[in-house]
């Protein structure tokens, strides 16, 4: 898998998120302030619940932005053998003869990233899986919960 042409892709997918949200900001924002919501009585809410939703769509747009610059400050370097997984691997996991990818990225996690033939789930420090995956190497094994109960998964390889 190509680490460069997946993280593209994640930055790609925020960005179209980012120009949704702002979107949907500039709208609530808008109608916040429209001569048509100014309330009608002191009950009628309408004006202020379009404001705290444009404040709440705002926020979001921000956090999105700040993904993307994390995004694209991500050290995609090298993993050599026998390295301990870090936010910029690529990490395939291996169970029952199944292969799983992740890419271990700074924020957005349970993105979908694909390079055009293959696709790897992103994977933070501040999720379950991330924090056990963190410092393992090739060769390791780490317990994934299963509907079933936890499963055992190889570190089959980290780039």
């Amino acid at each position: 898998m190509d680490k460069s042409a997946l993280t593209r892709s994640v930055i790609s997918q925020l960005e179209a998120e980012l120009a949704l949200q702002t979107e949907a900001a500039l709208g609530s924002r808008e109608e916040a302030t429209n001569e048509e919501s100014r309330a009608e009585d002191k009950f009628d809410m309408r004006s202020q619940s379009a404001a705290y939703l444009a404040a709440g769509q705002a926020r979001i747009a921000s956090e999105i932005a700040d993904a993307i610059t994390a995004w694209k400050a991500l050290n995609l370097r090298a993993f050599g053998p026998g390295e301990g997984i870090a936010a910029g691997a690529l990490v395939t996991l291996e169970a029952d003869g199944r292969t799983t990818a992740y890419l271990m990225g700074p924020l957005s996690g349970g993105l979908e990233a694909r390079d055009g033939k293959s696709a790897a789930t992103v994977v933070t420090a501040s999720s379950p899986l991330g924090r056990q995956l963190l410092g393992q190497k090739e060769g390791d094994v780490v317990k994934i919960a299963d509907r079933l109960g936890p499963v055992a998964h190889r570190v089959a390889s980290v780039e």
